[in-house]
Parts: structure tokens; sequence; C-alpha cells
């Protein structure tokens, strides 16, 4: 059995670390206010911004999103679905564990690119509009299901967010070329 919290020794995260929710909360259950989601990323953000830089805590944002959403599509996701079947999975999943309200406004069959909104985003609808976009998390979140999914790498970045102003969070997903060479 690992010790997630030993000192100096690294451990990267893995589904297992989630551990026996029904076991560990018997009372409570899984069901958490998104006050209390939300309590613990912005301050988090905040002292990661405080510490490094701001660009830096959007980074390890999208990096922990990344790694989130691979976990996510290898342990709640049929990946040997058809494409339809697998977005219409996602969908599901999404609303089910009330990440938010998944839809697809565009998908390149040749290029595997797709333009994507959340609606009702665990992470910001709902917030105060600043003009930022603040959904890195989701940015490396839809990132990680993506390449599970296709095999491919994936740039997602978010173009319209609560906090911008939109209603709902607009992603584009595109296959990295980069990744390609």
């Amino acid at each position: 059995m690992f010790n997630v919290f030993h000192i100096g020794e690294e451990k990267d995260f893995s589904w297992s670390m989630i551990g026996n929710i029904a076991e560990g909360r018997r009372n409570l259950g899984e069901g958490m206010p998104v006050m209390m989601y939300r309590l613990f990323q912005y301050s988090l953000r905040s002292e990661l911004s405080r510490r490094f830089s701001e660009d830096m805590a959007k980074e390890l944002f999208r990096k922990a999103g990344e790694l989130s959403g691979r976990e996510f599509a290898l342990h709640m996701l049929d990946l040997t679905l058809p494409l339809n079947d697998f977005l219409a999975s996602l969908q599901n999943s999404l609303e089910v564990y009330k990440i938010g309200i998944l839809r697809i406004e565009k998908f390149d069959p040749h290029t595997g690119d797709v333009v994507l909104t959340v609606g009702e985003d665990l992470d910001c609808s709902g917030l105060p509009v600043t003009g930022d976009q603040v959904c890195n998390y989701d940015e490396g979140f839809l990132s990680g299901v993506l390449k599970e999914y296709t095999g491919k790498d994936y740039h997602v970045k978010e173009v319209d967010c609560w906090a911008s102003g939109a209603r709902v969070c607009r992603f584009e997903a595109n296959v990295d070329q980069q990744a390609k060479v």
C-alpha cells in the first residue's frame, strides 16, 4: 500500500488514490456542494499564482485536468465505442457526475478537430464577469479524454466562458500538430 503523503517520494496520480468513497463516507455520501469544490479550486489557484505566477497556475491546472481526464476516460468511459456512441456516453457521464452539460457544436472527421460547449460548468457557471477564461482545468480534462479515446494529443483552448460574459463555456479542441512531428 502506498502513502500519498510520504515526504521525499514522488507519486504520480492514479485512480486508486480516489479510494473507496462509499466505505469512507457512509453517512455523508458522495455529494458535495459546488461551493466547496470552488473554495478548494480557487484558493489553490490563488496560492499557486501568488507563489509562482498566474500563467504557471493556469498551466498546472491544465496539466492536472489532463491527467484527470485521462484517468476518467480509462476508468469511467468505454473507449471501444464508435465515435457518436462515445460522445453520447461522455455527455451522459458529465451530466451524471454534475460536471456540466456537454454539446458538440462542430466536428471535422478528417482532422479530428472539435468545437464543444459545456453549460452549467462546474468550474465557472455563476461566477462574476471578469473578462477572463478561467476553465483551465476543463481544457486539460477534455484534452485528456480526447487523447485516451483517439490516441492523439489534443490542444484544447477555451474561447468563451461564463467569466468572460458568455453563458456557456466553448472549447476548441485541435489535434496537436507539434505532436505529429
